[in-house]
C-alpha cells in the first residue's frame, strides 16, 4: 500500500512504466483527467483509454515530475501542484513538452487514489 508521501512518485513511475496495469491501482472508479490539451476524460474506462493512446503514440517516453507542493493533507483526501515534463518519440521523431498540473486523491478502502489531475501548459512570463 502507497503512503500519501509516496504516491506522486509511484505514481510518476506508474507512468513512466507505459503500462495501464501499473497505474490502474492507483486509479479511482469515477477519476477525471484533464490533459493539457484541453481534452477531459471521465471514468476509470475513459481515463485508461486516454492513458493507453498516450501510451502508444509516445514512443520511449520520459517523464518526470518537479516542484511537487502539497495543498491539502486530510484524512481521507489530499491536493498537490507540480510541475511536469516528458519527452519521447512521435512517429520517430523526437518530442517533449511539459506544463503544470493539479492533483486530488481520496482515501478509498485504506489507499489513496486520484479522484482528479488536470494538467495544463506551463505559464508565459
Amino acid at each position: 500500500m502507497t503512503s500519501l508521501e509516496d504516491w506522486p512518485g509511484a505514481y510518476a513511475r506508474a507512468l513512466a512504466s507505459q503500462r495501464w496495469s501499473e497505474v490502474d491501482p492507483l486509479v479511482h472508479e469515477d477519476v477525471c483527467a484533464t490533459f493539457s490539451d484541453g481534452s477531459r476524460h471521465e471514468g476509470r474506462a475513459a481515463v485508461r483509454a486516454a492513458f493507453e493512446r498516450n501510451f502508444a503514440a509516445i514512443q520511449d517516453e520520459r517523464y518526470a515530475i518537479s516542484n511537487l507542493r502539497w495543498i491539502r493533507r486530510g484524512v481521507d483526501h489530499a491536493l498537490y501542484v507540480f510541475d511536469f515534463a516528458w519527452s519521447g518519440l512521435i512517429g520517430a521523431r523526437p518530442a517533449s513538452g511539459g506544463g503544470r498540473g493539479t492533483t486530488a486523491l481520496v482515501r478509498d478502502g485504506g489507499r489513496w487514489l486520484m479522484i482528479a489531475e488536470h494538467l495544463g501548459p506551463k505559464p508565459t512570463e
